[in-house]
């Protein structure tokens, strides 16, 4: 158990939008109170997301976004299938109370959790009132007029919608992974880029060439992403985020950078030739970063 008591925000937290960070709040604003402000989260890969596009952020993303910038001081990260067997009070018990030692916990209106998501907010403040906990409940957030929820934010990446995607997340979508060795088809073009790929399962925003802002060791550069397959000079078929990075240089493999989508600029698109390729990624990259 740990040594303070914790305000415990509940939930997904896939994508980390308006309305998670609502309940993260509502549990960093119980600092004052003397409470140490933690997540209780699903990993990505086993947690039981709606849709078959895949989930929005991976463990290291999350993390990042939930402590860094979201006031967490820790977060309890579970595979869904060890605790979606637990009955309700089992969970309240043996999770918030004897593991997390929660004086608070806050979660959407909607959350369910126990076995077969058999208890909802009434079972949580009741079991609140018995273990010694106070409970607090978030509506959800609207923006103009529609819910921000995950599954809409998963919508607009897949429709390469980023603009609006950085509006129900309450940033631009991002990519915080390592950069890993490609086939160097870009320095060899001239335009050397970093390449990150996507973790198993992870939803895969819209192919195409985006505007972006990476950051490398707390400096932000402006760049140009190309998420897809290469058509015109790969053909193993495997999506992968490939990053010019303009007025940087120097060795980040292995490194993990942040890169932030800002703007849509095109679809992916085949060409007839390298030559042409080279052309067109000239021609983006000006646009990308506004030279």
């Amino acid at each position: 158990m740990m040594d303070t008591k914790t305000a415990v925000a509940l939930g997904i937290f896939d994508g980390v939008h308006l309305g998670h960070r609502a309940v993260l709040a509502a549990a960093a604003e119980q600092k004052k109170n003397g409470l140490s402000p933690n997540v209780f989260t699903f990993s990505p890969k086993t947690a039981a997301l709606k849709g078959a596009s895949g989930f929005i952020y991976s463990d290291s993303e999350k993390k990042l976004i939930l402590e860094n910038e979201c006031g967490m001081d820790g977060s309890f990260t579970a595979d869904f299938s060890e605790i979606c067997d637990l009955d309700g009070e089992t969970f309240v018990s043996d999770i918030l109370v004897d593991n997390i030692n929660a004086g608070f916990v806050c979660c959407g209106r909607n959350f369910r959790f126990g076995k077969d998501a058999s208890c909802g907010v009434e079972e949580l403040i009741a079991f609140g009132k018995e273990y010694g906990f106070e409970v607090c409940t978030v509506d959800e957030v609207v923006y103009k007029g529609q819910v921000v929820s995950s599954t809409a934010i998963r919508e607009l990446l897949l429709e390469g919608n980023v603009k609006k995607a950085a509006k129900f997340l309450g940033e631009p979508y991002m990519l915080f992974s390592k950069v890993v060795h490609g086939a160097a088809i870009g320095q060899t073009l001239g335009f050397p880029t970093a390449n990150q790929v996507f973790a198993e399962g992870q939803l895969v925003p819209k192919y195409g060439v985006y505007k972006s802002v990476t950051s490398i060791g707390g400096r932000l550069f402006s760049s140009m992403t190309n998420i897809g397959t290469k058509p015109t000079v790969n053909d193993d078929g495997k999506p992968l985020a490939e990053t010019y990075i303009d007025g940087f240089s120097g060795d980040i493999y292995g490194r993990k950078i942040q890169v932030k989508l800002i703007e849509f600029i095109r679809p992916e698109m085949k060409f007839a030739s390298v030559s042409e390729l080279k052309k067109q990624i000239s021609k983006d990259v000006r646009t990308a970063v506004k030279r």
